[in-house]
């Protein structure tokens, strides 16, 4: 590894200290270095904080003058919920800036490197893009496709299966798996589930860890009828205001105005056959400021999702059970699909939580 793989690798590090903290902005982390010893770091905490680069040449003053900054990402040039990174910079003196990945936003995407080398300093890209592209592959595809990054979760056995013949799915996986669910959740703005998942297990769609969660996600259900009942947990849940319910364009007035009065939001999605379009649902978050989407479930929201090709990341975890069972439910419902055009991950990482399976990648385009 050499000293600007080592050096950013360590940006990359604190960078993460802020994994599901920092939406809609992404996860940034910088490093001030001077002849081979680091002379201060920083990272971006959360939307309207310092960003990494200001953090960290503030923490090295004087000692900027001359050194190299190592940053993950693109120093910005505009005027967002704070000032401009890049006059910061080279207000700083810094003699060498080493960048992971440049910004694909429009209101950057290769300005910030510009202003850095028109300004005499040394620029340098790619170091570690990899690595730093994974980390904020949530905030690069809502740049770059103007819409959420879209993890679709599941639980099931073995033999694929989310439920038993009873539709009994609580709890297919162990307590280290379920808390490893919630930890995702934790890194999502908009948590989305469907209909029949409320009136089956009335989940709560919150995050549970060890200790508080200053950040909850919404909590979203695809609901073409308005069915879901103005008691269920997610609708009563904190904060009140984090409930959505996206129904189809005939859905009865009288159930759109129960859920509005128990403190839901309610989002008209129209789309083919009555039901939620996933792309029109996506379109209404992303103006919220959603750039993360967590799919939940059930079957027909997962095909639904992945028959459209808005499905970027699956998290697989598997219990080592069998259940069988014709009518037992399965991960993905719909019409299916040829062998040959079957949904591929890349970039597939496997990892063993307590007796479970979690089976983790990118969903392969083209």
């Amino acid at each position: 590894m050499t000293d600007d793989e080592r050096f950013m690798q360590r940006a990359l590090d604190i960078a993460a200290r802020a994994r599901g903290l920092t939406s809609p902005n992404p996860m940034v982390g910088a490093v001030v270095v001077r002849d081979g010893a680091m002379l201060a770091e920083g990272f971006h905490r959360a939307a309207g904080e310092p960003h990494a680069e200001i953090e960290a040449l503030a923490a090295a003053g004087g000692g900027a003058r001359g050194a190299t900054l190592y940053v993950t990402l693109e120093p910005c040039v505009h005027h967002g919920r704070t000032p401009p990174c890049a006059p910061v910079v080279i207000a700083s003196g810094v003699r060498r800036v080493v960048v992971a990945t440049t910004d694909p936003n429009p209101l950057v995407s290769g300005r910030g490197v510009t202003a850095l080398r028109d300004a005499g300093l040394e620029v340098a890209t790619g170091v570690l893009a990899p690595q730093a592209s994974k980390l904020n592959r949530v905030f690069l595809t809502a740049m770059r496709e103007g819409r959420p990054h879209v993890t679709l979760k599941a639980a099931t056995t073995l033999d694929g299966k989310i439920a038993d013949i009873h539709g009994t799915s609580q709890w297919i996986t162990g307590e280290a798996a379920r808390l490893e669910g919630r930890r995702l959740r934790s890194e999502a703005d908009a948590v989305v589930v469907g209909v029949g998942t409320v009136l089956a297990d009335d989940p709560a769609l919150t995050v549970r860890l060890d200790g508080p969660w200053p950040r909850q996600p919404l909590r979203v259900v695809l609901d073409s009828k308005a069915r879901t009942p103005a008691s269920a947990k997610l609708i009563q849940g904190d904060p009140p205001d984090h409930a959505v319910i996206a129904v189809g364009a005939d859905a009865p007035e009288e159930r759109v105005r129960a859920l509005e009065a128990a403190g839901a939001r309610v989002v008209r999605c129209p789309g083919a056959d009555g039901r939620v379009s996933p792309a029109a649902l996506l379109a209404a978050l992303f103006a919220r400021e959603v750039r993360g989407v967590l799919i939940e479930g059930g079957a027909e929201v997962s095909a639904s999702f992945l028959d459209a090709g808005l499905v970027d990341r699956v998290a697989m975890f598997l219990a080592p059970r069998l259940l069988g069972g014709v009518k037992a439910p399965s991960v993905v419902a719909g019409a299916g699909r040829e062998l040959k055009r079957a949904v591929a991950l890349e970039g597939v990482e496997v990892r063993r939580i307590g007796d479970d399976v979690l089976i983790d990648g990118d969903v392969r385009r083209g």
